[in-house]
């Protein structure tokens, strides 16, 4: 919206695109104003030592779609810029929606908060984008994970137990690695896309998530979020339960494990595509 720098701002509604565009240096992507979903969320090659790129445009999400259920975004839009972070944010009749992202080359990135007066959940279904030359990213069941569950790691000035990990890579990259992030929200299971696993603690695990999409029920004030790079891979617990003015990430500060990924994804641990 031709904004750039320092900026803290109200946007009047009948100043507003249909689409707003998040340019950065790192990442880039568009928002939908009615609804604040988001499309073709894509990472930037840049010399940051921390580039995960391998030179090239690198998209991950084609959308992340909230379900409003017939509720409109239709206010103004409060807009804040501040060094890396954005905050941006919209009103409507029963509905709030919050994003805050930050451009940078990995980390904890982004996050979508959506808010209902009814106190009812919102579901967002994340789609992986579809790109040419290895670049189409998809979701897998990490085997670095699997291989160390159940084992007791450190963790800041405590420990903790691995637990699987669902990662999302794709082929071209070999730094190329990233995760969702719930705070208060739940995965739905996809039986159509179901893949067995073997638990060093329980056994065979179905795990029905699809290889090219999450779908996710958000709590009122829960958010979604998106984690990449190291970050993503480390071992850490859940994110702490949170309705209000949550952070983009919880704050590790390299007092974690990290057990990677390895590339290329073997394709047993790849999970599988929905059927047409």
């Amino acid at each position: 919206m031709g904004r750039s720098g320092a900026v803290d701002v109200e946007i009047p509604a009948a100043g507003l695109p249909a689409t707003i565009q998040v340019r950065g240096k790192y990442v880039q992507f568009d928002i939908v104003a009615a609804t604040f979903g988001i499309r073709n969320f894509v990472f930037l090659p840049t010399a940051n030592p921390l580039d995960m790129t391998n030179g090239v445009a690198t998209p991950v999400f084609a959308s992340k779609t909230p379900n409003h259920r017939g509720l409109v975004l239709n206010g103004a839009v409060d807009l804040l810029i501040e060094e890396e972070v954005l905050e941006i944010a919209r009103l409507g009749p029963g509905l709030s929606m919050k994003i805050q992202a930050k451009d940078c080359a990995q980390g904890g990135i982004f996050q979508m908060e959506p808010e209902r007066g009814d106190g009812t959940a919102t579901r967002i279904v994340h789609t992986l984008a579809v790109a040419a030359q290895g670049l189409t990213p998809f979701y897998f069941d990490n085997p670095r994970f699997r291989a160390r569950e159940g084992d007791i790691v450190p963790f800041k000035d405590t420990t903790i137990a691995v637990p699987t990990r669902i990662n999302i890579a794709n082929d071209f990259s070999p730094r190329f690695v990233a995760r969702d992030s719930a705070q208060v929200a739940t995965r739905v299971n996809e039986p159509a896309c179901s893949k067995v696993f073997i638990s060093r603690v329980s056994g065979p695990q179905t795990i029905q998530h699809c290889g090219n999409r999450s779908i996710w029920d958000v709590a009122s004030g829960g958010r979604m979020g998106f984690v990449t790079g190291e970050d993503s891979v480390e071992v850490a617990p859940s994110p702490t339960i949170c309705t209000h003015k949550c952070q983009a990430q919880n704050r590790v500060r390299g007092r974690a494990v990290v057990l990677g990924f390895p590339f290329p994804v073997p394709e047993a641990s790849r999970l599988p595509l929905p059927q047409p």
